[in-house]
């Protein structure tokens, strides 16, 4: 009894009194936050002065400014292989659980929310991407020729600045830094869906806010996407296109009606991508900060893949046109290269397989597409009437190419690869038949009158 109450005793001793416990979390964080400040401000004045201290040497272990690494031919492909190996990481474990990293930490899954961070960590993939590969490039020559383009941009002849012009200025190496990049990361008004914006471009607005946009015109902006989400609540209350694609219920519909229902389905996607996207770039523009408009154009006025795709997410298109489709060869290697961007792009959103089965079926839409340009572009030229045989045949290429895009997304968004047999049974029965082909002289028509809409248009400018 008397050894257990000296034990005792001596426990009690050697406890920490309330007080000096507090006071010790007190120190211990004080100490971390100042030697954070050292070492940050330390590694700042290194690089900041680095050229102009004499007698520094590459050491062994890291290079002695960063920026040796990223002028390295492979610097691209550590690029590459990084964003991309966390991108399919994300999606497999689906934002990773707490219970993954030890199952004391199991109960913390009961609190993860309803937002998904790894959903819009491919957005943040993306910047990372643009902020490599414009850091890669800040030193080499861009081959763009920004007196040639002011003539030509009727933006930045007004003394304004477009897009294109802020993204291919030259940035000073500052600009470049740690905090800027963060900030580019974690944008608020850009960071749950986009726009996307290059780094080059986001940065040059820091510090000279946009000026192509007038307060009147962002104002205008606003109450127009006021006006596209009253007609989105017309739209749900009276059209249940989506219940219908997500139901099940158009396995047992007639060719006609499935054809009403996939229409339907393209034209709500585009109308709640354009209500997301515009909210989000009309938050950026009150910031002072422009980014790309997506949605440009309306779904009904596209007869080309590439036109569509230029004007369905039109800043994800410039990003890819940047970042994948120039560097791999550009116009030169299109045939080849648009099946890297579209395996890309349907990785990017989910991996899964109707999503690449909607890429690939997309790739094997856009030969036909070429072929017919070709053959048009060659008639045109070879003959005195080419203009209107021109028109004829891209009428016809219209036609195919908007049959082509529902079939694609249909497969992708509604029933998947599986009911690709079960699509063309429909359309290829005896009831199936007369629909087809009221749907392919409908698109005809409807492309006719965007070219009269396109003539018009460039007549205004």
């Amino acid at each position: 009894m008397g050894t257990s109450a000296a034990n005792k005793e001596n426990f009690k001793g050697s406890r920490i009194e309330p007080w000096k416990q507090k006071e010790l979390y007190f120190l211990v964080t004080y100490a971390f936050v100042f030697y954070v400040i050292i070492i940050c401000r330390s590694l700042q004045l290194s690089h900041d002065y680095g050229k102009q201290l004499f007698g520094l040497r590459p050491g062994w272990l890291i290079p002695r400014q960063l920026n040796i690494f990223a002028q390295k031919k492979y610097f691209p492909l550590v690029i590459w292989s990084y964003n991309s190996f966390f991108l399919v990481c994300n999606r497999i474990y689906e934002g990773y659980s707490f219970s993954f990293f030890g199952q004391q930490w199991a109960f913390l899954d009961n609190f993860r929310g309803t937002f998904r961070w790894h959903i819009c960590f491919n957005f943040v993939v993306l910047r990372m991407i643009s902020f490599g590969f414009d850091y890669h490039w800040r030193n080499q020559d861009s081959h763009f020729d920004m007196e040639k383009h002011c003539k030509r941009c009727h933006i930045c002849k007004s003394g304004k600045s477009c897009y294109q012009a802020l993204q291919e200025s030259r940035l000073q190496n500052d600009k470049f830094a740690y905090t800027t990049y963060l900030c580019y990361l974690l944008y608020a008004p850009l960071y749950i869906a986009g726009p996307i914006l290059s780094f080059k471009a986001f940065a040059s607005q820091l510090e000279v806010p946009q000026n192509t946009h007038s307060v009147k015109n962002v104002v205008l902006y606003g109450f127009r996407w006021l006006f596209s989400l009253l007609l989105m609540e017309l739209m749900t209350h009276l059209f249940y296109y989506n219940s219908f694609a997500n139901s099940g219920l158009w396995k047992h519909m007639s060719p006609m009606d499935i054809f009403i229902i996939g229409y339907g389905v393209l034209n709500f996607m585009w109308l709640k991508f354009l209500l997301i996207w515009r909210f989000f770039r009309f938050w950026s523009l009150i910031n002072g900060i422009e980014a790309p408009e997506n949605m440009p154009k309306c779904i009904n006025n596209c007869h080309s893949l590439e036109d569509f795709w230029k004007n369905w997410h039109a800043s994800f298109n410039k990003w890819l046109v940047r970042y994948i489709y120039i560097p791999l060869g550009g116009s030169q290697k299109k045939l080849l290269n648009v099946w890297v961007v579209f395996t890309f792009v349907a990785i990017w959103h989910d991996l899964e397989w109707k999503l690449l089965s909607w890429a690939w079926l997309t790739c094997l839409f856009f030969i036909p597409e070429l072929a017919l340009k070709s053959a048009a572009n060659a008639f045109q030229a070879e003959f005195s009437f080419g203009e209107f045989i021109f028109r004829e045949i891209s009428a016809v290429a219209g036609a195919i190419t908007i049959t082509s895009l529902m079939v694609a997304n249909l497969v992708g968004f509604v029933i998947g690869p599986k009911g690709i047999n079960w699509l063309l049974d429909s359309f290829l029965s005896k009831e199936g038949l007369p629909v087809l082909g009221a749907m392919f002289i409908t698109f005809y028509v409807g492309t006719k009158l965007m070219f009269h809409i396109e003539e018009a248009r460039k007549r205004s400018r």
